[in-house]
C-alpha cells in the first residue's frame, strides 16, 4: 500500500474523529446550557465565570477572567454586569488604577455556585454514564494526547 493511500485513510479517520469530538461537545454543551437555564436561570458563560472565580485564590480582574476563559473583555464585562445585578459577584475598583476592577464571588454567589457545580457534575456524569471508569480514563488520556498534538502542530502557538 502506498504512503498516499495510507495517509488518505489516516486523514479520513482524523476528520471522522474531529467531527465526533465536535458533535459530542455541541451536544453536551447544549444540554448543559438548557439545564443551567431551567434549574438556575443562569447562562453557561455566567456559570463559567462563577467557576473561574470559585477556583481563583483571589479576586480577578476583567482581563484575567478574559484570558482564563479565552473570551474578549467586552464579553466578560457584559456577563459580570448580569452576575453583579443578580448579587453573585462584587466589583471593587483598584486603589492604584481606577480603570481596573476586581471581581469576586459574594456569599450569595458562593452558595449558588456550590449548588450549580454539584448539579453540573451530576449532569455530566449522567451524560457520560454509558462509559466505564476505565473508558473515561482512556478517553481522557486520548483527548489530552490529541490536545498536545494539536498544540504542537504547524498552525502556530495555541493558548491553553
Amino acid at each position: 500500500m502506498s504512503a498516499a493511500v495510507k495517509q488518505g485513510g489516516r486523514s479520513k479517520a482524523s476528520l471522522r474523529t474531529w467531527i465526533r469530538m465536535i458533535s459530542c461537545t455541541i451536544l453536551v454543551e447544549s444540554r448543559l446550557r438548557t439545564k443551567l437555564r431551567d434549574e438556575f436561570d443562569v447562562t453557561l458563560p455566567q456559570f463559567d465565570i462563577l467557576a473561574e472565580l470559585d477556583r481563583a485564590e483571589a479576586p480577578q480582574t476583567m482581563s484575567e477572567l478574559s484570558r482564563q476563559l479565552l473570551v474578549s473583555n467586552a464579553n466578560v464585562t457584559g456577563v459580570v454586569d448580569r452576575l453583579e445585578r443578580a448579587g453573585f459577584v462584587k466589583r471593587t475598583a483598584s486603589s492604584t488604577d481606577r480603570r481596573v476592577h476586581y471581581i469576586a464571588l459574594t456569599p450569595t454567589g458562593k452558595s449558588a455556585f456550590a449548588k450549580m457545580a454539584r448539579r453540573h457534575e451530576e449532569w455530566v456524569q449522567e451524560m457520560l454514564g454509558e462509559l466505564t471508569e476505565d473508558e473515561l480514563g482512556s478517553l481522557g488520556e486520548l483527548l489530552s494526547k490529541a490536545k498536545r498534538s494539536a498544540a504542537a502542530g504547524p498552525l502556530g502557538e495555541i493558548q491553553e
